[in-house]
């Protein structure tokens, strides 16, 4: 209610009965709680500056494979691990053409002696103030491009710890999303190992997981599950489902895209979002059973 009168109260001084129903409007949504309705079109910045998205997708783009350039030649020179790694990145995203020659040269463009990390990840800053979500998923990728060798590097932590500060993330935050990272790599090894093993395994397993699930639960931990999640062993039934809706929403495809996430990007908001769905489905398989 107060933020219908006080949107229409404004809206009327600056713009008499228009901006009054205007203002009314935008009021509606913060009273309905519709924060990230209303985040999606920039706020109130984005009424008053008309952001364009199509620019603001392409310096996502841009920053983000020039970045990882520049992590990937952190330790002195680019191994053959992160060549793959962004190679991998940029089939993961089905980029070809001139997309691919894009991230190419960006990427090329982040090695560079004179690259300045600082600046590139200033200007995403601005760009995307009010989308933290957004944010917080380029620092992720970051982190992903970084950990592609299975670990991270002294070098490669304190560069990604100043691309946080940069993005205007705390270091308390950075070390979560790192953690949260790690124990996202395990789980899908484990998975992925536990998928191959019952291909090889032939009828008698096969019946198995068609008659129970319980095969799947035991390959991976409970501890590792809720690591993805961010939680530690002694959350409740309610911290465990708290997190997985916080995350599902922060790595929601079509909210980022709208935000600005360039669409070939979506593959990795989507990848994310089955890590956190799968570790969810199995704590609630360990739970049931």
């Amino acid at each position: 209610m107060w933020g219908k009168l006080l949107g229409a109260g404004f809206g009327f001084m600056f713009g008499k009965w228009l901006g009054a129903i205007l203002g009314f409007y935008l009021g509606h949504l913060f009273d309905k709680s519709l924060k990230q309705d209303f985040d999606k079109v920039g706020g109130f910045q984005g009424f008053l500056n008309g952001d364009d998205l199509s620019e603001r997708q392409a310096l996502f783009f841009s920053s983000c494979f020039s970045v990882m350039g520049h992590i990937a030649k952190s330790n002195g020179r680019v191994s053959e691990v992160h060549i793959r790694a962004a190679t991998a990145f940029m089939d993961e995203m089905a980029l070809a053409g001139d997309d691919r020659r894009e991230a190419q040269h960006a990427f090329r463009a982040g090695k560079e002696a004179d690259f300045s990390v600082k600046e590139a990840v200033r200007e995403v800053r601005e760009a995307f103030a009010r989308r933290y979500d957004l944010l917080q998923l380029f620092l992720e990728i970051q982190i992903q491009m970084a950990f592609s060798d299975g670990h991270v590097s002294q070098q490669e932590q304190t560069l990604l710890r100043e691309v946080s500060k940069y993005l205007g993330i705390s270091q308390t935050q950075f070390n979560f999303l790192l953690r949260r990272y790690q124990a996202e790599f395990r789980f899908r090894q484990q998975r992925a190992q536990w998928q191959s093993q019952q291909r090889q395994s032939g009828s008698q397993q096969r019946q198995q997981r068609d008659s129970a699930r319980e095969p799947q639960s035991s390959a991976v931990s409970r501890s590792e599950a809720l690591a993805v999640l961010g939680l530690s062993d002694g959350a409740s039934d309610k911290d465990i489902k708290r997190a997985y809706r916080k995350l599902m929403a922060q790595h929601h495809p079509d909210k980022l895209v709208s935000q600005g996430l360039p669409e070939h990007m979506m593959e990795i908001a989507k990848r994310k979002s089955q890590s956190i769905q799968s570790a969810y489905e199995l704590l609630k398989q360990k739970r049931s059973s």
